[in-house]
């Protein structure tokens, strides 16, 4: 296993001062769950948030962790009625929203979106699927996003690159075929993602398998579409494209295939064409190039809720949280 790059270490260090002035009220919904209860033993243990669990207290329960079980909260009748209200025009009857209040992955979303805490962390158990599900139906969309995506912070070992060694890329979980105007959109969100978490002005290159008209292909097409949204929509987004990814992020590369580029060769965000492109993309930097993947990241939901892979460790949900803090006060 190739070293923890020390942008990782400096990365979730620097956030994690940042988060201990917030003190943030974060709920997780597998409160059971064993790597949960020993990432928020420590969330609490050292102060900077404020952790509820989703479950009964067990013996032996950690000093400064709440426990709440949705059934039995007197906050049950009162998220059912807002799950009502934001669900009945889908056809949801009441009996269902009382019902529905009671699952731990809906109250912990409901939660979140009476502003009763201010970010979810789930999915240690619960599927993707289920978990930004809930977070959709019980949270909702901000409005000042049009789609719901998801952003990797790439910490590299070499620290040249990016922000420090940091990049963002995008979408690599969440919409499979963006459209044009959905590029766009992950674009603008993971632009807003970049300044909140890595604390610096993001560099958006827009990837494709052609720079500057060197390839023809309606997938290029959609790329320079999406890059003429953004521009449009987001004038003040330092953004470039459609770019490889070479050009993208190394300078002597950038010289020759985007002289005048203020992106080509220092972008630190990445936007993918596909969710596949992504996919695969930051799964070859973190296995082939020693990156460390953190993330993925919800965007452009009103409040954060955040997905844990099913494999996770403590220290993954304890990074995923400290991220929720800082997103609930920036995005």
């Amino acid at each position: 296993m190739a070293a923890i790059p020390e942008s990782a270490k400096l990365f979730m260090s620097g956030l994690i001062e940042r988060a201990r002035k917030l003190r943030k009220t974060i709920v997780f919904p597998e409160g059971d769950d064993a790597r949960v209860l020993e990432a928020a033993a420590r969330l609490a243990r050292e102060g900077f948030v404020k952790p509820v669990l989703l479950g009964p207290r067990p013996a032996g329960a950690p000093e400064g962790v709440a426990f709440v079980e949705p059934a039995k909260s007197p906050k049950v009748s009162k998220y059912a009625a807002l799950y009502y209200e934001r669900r009945r025009a889908k056809g949801v009857t009441q009996v269902e929203a009382a019902q529905i209040a009671r699952r731990p992955l809906y109250f912990a979303s409901l939660m979140v979106g009476a502003g009763e805490a201010d970010g979810s962390v789930g999915g240690a158990v619960n599927s993707t699927a289920e978990t930004v599900r809930a977070a959709l139906h019980c949270v909702g969309p901000d409005p000042r996003a049009r789609l719901v995506s998801s952003v990797f912070i790439m910490a590299l070992q070499d620290r040249s690159l990016g922000h420090n060694g940091l990049m963002a890329f995008a979408d690599c979980a969440v919409v499979a075929e963006p459209t044009p105007v959905q590029l766009a959109e992950i674009a603008i969100a993971t632009a807003r993602s970049t300044r909140v978490l890595l604390n610096t002005e993001p560099a958006v290159a827009m990837l494709s398998f052609s720079t500057k008209g060197s390839g023809q292909h309606a997938e290029v097409t959609k790329v320079v579409e999406a890059l003429r949204i953004v521009q449009a929509r987001a004038p003040e987004l330092n953004v470039d494209g459609e770019l490889q990814a070479d050009a993208a992020v190394s300078e002597v590369v950038a010289s020759t295939k985007a002289p005048g580029s203020q992106v080509a060769g220092r972008a630190n965000t990445l936007i993918f064409p596909t969710l596949a492109a992504a996919n695969i993309g930051y799964k070859l930097v973190e296995r082939l190039g020693g990156a460390m993947a953190i993330g993925p990241f919800m965007q452009g939901l009103a409040k954060p809720a955040n997905d844990l892979s099913r494999g996770c460790s403590a220290e993954d949900i304890y990074n995923v949280a400290v991220v929720t803090a800082l997103q609930s006060e920036g995005l």
